[in-house]
C-alpha cells in the first residue's frame, strides 16, 4: 500500500495491521543513451510497490535523487551531498517509526546510496530499537539472474543487459530501442584499489555492457524472482513477522 495514495483514516487503520515500512530510494542520473535519467528511482518505486502488495507493508514515496556525484559529468544528472540525503532519509524513517512501524526495508537501486543507508540503519537500530534491512537491488539480483544473462563481459553493467531488461519489463515505453548499443570499457589494471576516476572517460555514454541483449521476458523473470526472494526474507524469522 502506497502511503501517499491513501487518505489518512485508511493509513491510520493500515498502520495498526502492519509493522513494516518500505522505503524506495534511487537516483536521477545518466543511465545509458537509451534509458531515462530516473531509471533507478522508477525501478525502486515499482519493486517497493510489488513487495508491499505481497506483504501488506506500507510503502513510502520514492526518494528519487541520491548521491550521484560519480556521474555528475553527464547532462541531467542530479545529486545531493551524502549528509543531506542521509538527513532527509532519516527524517522519513523516523516519521514511519513514530507511526508504529518497527521494521524498515529500504529498496535501494543506486550504489552511491548504499553506504549512506547502511550507516543510517545502524543508527536507527541502536537508537530506536527497530529492525532495518537494505536491498541493494542491482547486486541483489545478480545471483538470481545468473542463469538468464547472455553478455559474457558485463551483464550487470550500468544500463547494460540486465538494467535494460528490467526497464523493458517495468517501463517499456521509456526505453529508446533505436539507441540500444554496447560498450565494454578497458580493464582496470588495479581494480582492488579504490580511487576517484572519471566515469565519462571510462563509459562515454554512461553505458557498460551490451544493452542490445536485454529483453522484456528476461526482465520480467528477474523481477519475479527478486520480489519473491525479498518477500521470503520479510516473512522469515530473520526479519521478524
Amino acid at each position: 500500500m502506497q502511503i501517499w495514495l491513501m487518505a489518512w483514516p485508511d493509513f491510520d487503520e493500515a498502520r495498526r495491521r502492519t509493522d513494516l515500512g518500505i522505503i524506495p530510494t534511487g537516483a536521477v542520473e545518466a543511465y545509458g543513451p537509451h534509458l531515462p535519467l530516473g531509471a533507478d528511482a522508477l525501478v525502486a518505486e515499482a519493486v517497493a510497490r510489488l513487495v508491499g502488495e505481497h506483504t501488506g507493508g506500507l510503502v513510502a514515496p520514492v526518494i528519487p535523487v541520491g548521491e550521484s556525484r560519480a556521474l555528475a559529468e553527464f547532462p541531467g544528472t542530479l545529486t545531493v551531498p551524502a549528509p543531506a540525503f542521509r538527513a532527509y532519509l532519516g527524517a522519513i524513517a523516523r516519521s514511519l517509526i513514530g507511526w508504529g512501524l518497527r521494521r524498515l526495508l529500504f529498496i535501494n537501486t543506486h550504489a552511491g546510496n548504499v553506504p549512506i543507508i547502511n550507516d543510517l540503519m545502524a543508527e536507527l537500530a541502536a537508537d530506536a530499537g527497530v529492525r532495518c534491512a537494505q536491498v541493494d537491488w542491482w547486486r541483489f539480483i545478480q545471483p538470481l539472474a545468473a542463469d538468464l544473462v547472455r553478455d559474457p563481459a558485463y551483464p550487470f553493467g550500468h544500463a547494460g543487459e540486465v538494467g535494460t531488461s528490467v526497464l523493458l519489463y517495468l517501463y517499456p515505453d521509456l526505453v529508446r530501442a533505436e539507441r540500444l548499443s554496447a560498450h565494454n570499457p578497458p580493464a582496470d589494471p588495479f581494480p582492488e584499489v579504490l580511487r576517484p576516476r572519471s566515469y565519462r572517460a571510462q563509459a562515454p555514454d554512461a553505458l557498460v555492457g551490451d544493452a542490445r541483449l536485454g529483453s522484456r521476458e528476461q526482465g520480467g523473470e528477474i523481477v519475479r524472482r527478486a520480489v519473491a526472494r525479498i518477500v521470503a526474507y520479510v516473512q522469515s524469522p530473520e526479519f521478524g513477522t
